[in-house]
């Protein structure tokens, strides 16, 4: 009974993508928080959770070589399915000239446009001043919009005074988290329309054959 009733537990794929510079950074800080609340809230509504956090840093010489040659490395083609099937994406970026970074843009470039169709998103951003929050709706909203992805309504913006507490023990930056946390989790619910189809399995040559041999 045990067994029947872990194998009904639906798994949810989460990929999350820090394009941060530094190591540390705060783009990767708020990332960890971000999948952290996320598959707190996910596993509360009884859904099994992977989550695969990727660092956009490490993959920038294979991207930019992908431009260049257009093969993607084996590592960045394997981030790329990676990405392809996940259910949801938790994207980081620092702001750049009051946008995105140009990692970020160039690695969401290689990807095949179609395959972030109706997956969920939700949408963080780090930077050194306040003013700097806007690039949620005026940049990474309008770009994963193009994408035709289902956006949680919440984006999460960290500046420098983010990382403090208040007085009560708690943070503004922390209920910003988990309100978003809670918003994708419902998009995560039931059936998932950007859920890509398991690849079929290639069996060797040898098992094919003693699977005939049985049947015979």
């Amino acid at each position: 009974m045990i067994e029947q009733q872990e194998n009904a537990m639906e798994t949810r794929r989460i990929t999350v993508l820090s394009a941060g510079l530094g190591v540390p950074s705060s783009s990767r800080l708020l990332a960890d928080q971000l999948a952290a609340a996320a598959e707190r809230h996910l596993t509360g509504a009884g859904l099994s959770v992977r989550v695969d956090v990727v660092e956009l840093r490490d993959l920038a010489v294979d991207i930019a070589n992908n431009f260049v040659t257009g093969y993607a490395a084996p590592r960045l083609a394997e981030v790329i399915a990676g990405v392809e099937a996940s259910d949801g994406i938790i994207s980081v970026t620092p702001v750049f000239s009051a946008s995105y970074s140009g990692l970020f843009k160039s690695f969401i470039d290689v990807l095949d446009p179609k395959s972030l169709d109706d997956k969920a998103v939700l949408l963080g951003a780090t930077g050194g001043t306040d003013r700097h929050q806007m690039v949620l709706d005026y940049a990474l909203r309008p770009l994963f919009s193009y994408l035709r992805t289902r956006i949680v309504a919440t984006g999460v913006f960290a500046g420098p005074q983010d990382w403090g507490t208040t007085d009560d023990g708690g943070s503004s930056l922390s209920d910003r988290i988990d309100r978003a946390a809670g918003e994708f989790t419902r998009l995560l619910e039931g059936p998932q329309p950007g859920r890509k189809p398991a690849p079929m399995e290639s069996l060797p040559f040898e098992q094919l054959l003693a699977g005939i041999s049985g049947n015979g």
